[in-house]
């Protein structure tokens, strides 16, 4: 039963990550789908670009929660049950993966910022501060989104690897879920990669018009 159990529990974080709320509250919002402007993305980053910040934020804090839910729930229930840490990974990476890939939405995905940041959070709250104020830091003196995902993408696994022992004790099944999540976020921002490279990725900040 604690199979069942546990593949019930992947299943579940998978569906839920594949709620994209990029497009679910633009609908609600009455905005224009985010598949359809700036960079084509659906999440927070994109939909601020329709001029709308509280779509934004309600994109971003959703996202965010889908990731952090499932790992919570399995930490706080999963004993009950015959789960373990091992459960906690790959729940998390199922609803990392639903955020990439939805079932909901022909598998065109967001770059799973958010959602990789609530995963991280719900593993332990120190870790995703930690991983969230590197984001902070760099986007604050880069002014580059981009290079700040993938900047937290890098020092996720090494902060879960330094805490060890200080703050928590490392498990393997999560440190392998930080590090794939970690090269999927990598991965996903290729574009954005050459762009930075060619000095031509758009800064936060950047005067755009609103899409209507």
């Amino acid at each position: 039963m604690t199979y069942l159990y546990a593949i019930a529990a992947v299943m579940l974080a998978y569906l839920l990550g594949s709620l994209s709320f990029a497009v679910i509250v633009s609908q609600c919002m009455g905005l224009k789908d985010p598949r359809s402007y700036g960079s084509n993305n659906p999440g927070a980053t994109n939909v601020l670009r329709s001029g709308n910040k509280l779509a934004a934020v309600a994109t971003l804090l959703l996202d965010g929660l889908k990731g952090w839910l499932p790992v919570v729930l399995v930490k706080w229930f999963g004993h009950d049950y015959g789960l373990d840490e091992g459960t906690v990974a790959a729940v998390g990476l199922a609803a990392f993966i639903g955020h990439l890939y939805p079932v909901f939405f022909q598998f065109k995905g967001g770059k799973g910022v958010a959602t990789a940041a609530g995963v991280l959070l719900g593993v332990d709250g120190l870790l995703g501060l930690a991983t969230l104020a590197t984001w902070i830091i760099i986007a604050f003196f880069s002014r580059y989104s981009s290079l700040a995902a993938l900047a937290a993408a890098v020092f996720a696994p090494l902060y879960y690897l330094l805490g060890d022992r200080a703050a928590w004790y490392v498990d393997k099944s999560i440190l392998l879920a930080i590090f794939v999540i970690s090269a999927m976020l990598v991965y996903r921002h290729r574009d954005n990669i050459t762009k930075l490279l060619k000095g031509t990725e758009s800064r936060l900040g950047s005067s755009k018009k609103a899409v209507k």
